[in-house]
């Protein structure tokens, strides 16, 4: 049975504490693990959560913030220690390469890891595969910094009472599946007659930014929206100056772009709770939950068609 899953490795913003790790993120995703922003300690933090450096088959850095990226030289040398056989995308804005290449090579050490760097040069999708797409966005930080979307392809989900009325049984229905039509007894059967369109999940991940239109159009429709929520309302001045959002801000998001269920993560040290953070995005989006390390968030499951 196949697992997506959002894994909390830390939730901390600039600065951990007794209870926050810094950032990082495993999205478990049917045989793909997508390690977005590896901050100080994600290697630990893995340990904990009980994931291992042999499910990662991407990185995903937003920027090169040292809350999001200290954590790669670390990882790097894991995979290289633990002999990870597969290749490994590693995607992060080209303004940055140099710290890339410094983490990569921040201490001496037997390399082995099989990396890919793809430093990303524009916004567009990043990535294709036969089962999903990866679109990177600019966001509106103080540096470059890209949000991400995992967009799973569509298909057609097959409604059984049609296909019995339509004379349409085994081997026949692959047939129909491929070819778009096919024939049964003496009348020519189509795809859009038995079938309905199945839209693919979606998760995107918005981290250091202020609102802006690349956040809501990466969100749009997503089925779990992973937003920075840096600060409260009570300091949405000095949020917007640093180039943060608020709780309430990602919970706005969420609401005009659709989204099915929101993680609000990425809070300051000052705030020692972040039971406060979920009611004030509440307030405004129903199904938002704050990330806590160790915490795993299910993708929320399409309705399936009768």
């Amino acid at each position: 049975m196949s697992t997506r899953e959002l894994v909390v490795l830390g939730s901390s913003s600039q600065v951990p504490t007794r209870y926050r790790n810094h950032n990082g993120y495993l999205l478990l995703w049917d045989d793909e693990g997508l390690l977005f922003d590896p901050g100080e300690g994600t290697q630990r933090q893995m340990i904990y959560a009980e994931v291992s450096a042999s499910q990662i088959t991407k990185i995903l850095v937003t920027h090169f913030h040292g809350d999001h990226c200290l954590g790669l030289a670390s990882m790097i040398q894991r995979i290289s220690l633990d002999r990870v056989p597969q290749t490994i995308d590693v995607f992060f804005p080209a303004s940055g390469a140099v710290y890339f290449e410094r983490l990569r090579y921040a201490s001496i050490y037997y390399d082995q890891a099989r990396l890919a760097p793809r430093p990303l040069e524009a916004e567009g999708v990043v990535h294709e595969s036969p089962a999903f797409t990866i679109e990177a966005r600019r966001l509106d930080h103080g540096v470059e910094a890209f949000g991400y979307r995992l967009q799973e392809r569509g298909g057609r989900t097959m409604l059984p009472g049609a296909l019995a009325e339509a004379g349409v049984s085994g081997p026949a229905v692959g047939r129909l599946l491929r070819e778009g039509e096919v024939k049964a007894g003496e009348r020519v059967v189509r795809l859009d007659e038995v079938s309905v369109e199945r839209k693919g999940q979606s998760v995107a991940f918005v981290m250091d930014t202020r609102p802006c239109a690349a956040a809501l159009e990466l969100a749009r429709g997503v089925d779990l929206l992973v937003c920075e929520s840096t600060y409260l309302s009570s300091e949405a001045s000095e949020a917007h100056a640093h180039g943060h959002m608020t709780a309430a801000d990602a919970a706005s998001i969420a609401r005009e772009a659709g989204v099915g269920r929101l993680v609000l993560t990425h809070f300051s040290q000052r705030y020692v709770a972040v039971e406060p953070f979920e009611d004030e995005a509440r307030a405004i989006f129903a199904d938002a939950v704050a990330a806590r390390d160790g915490r795993r968030v299910a993708v929320p499951k399409r309705a399936r068609v009768s």
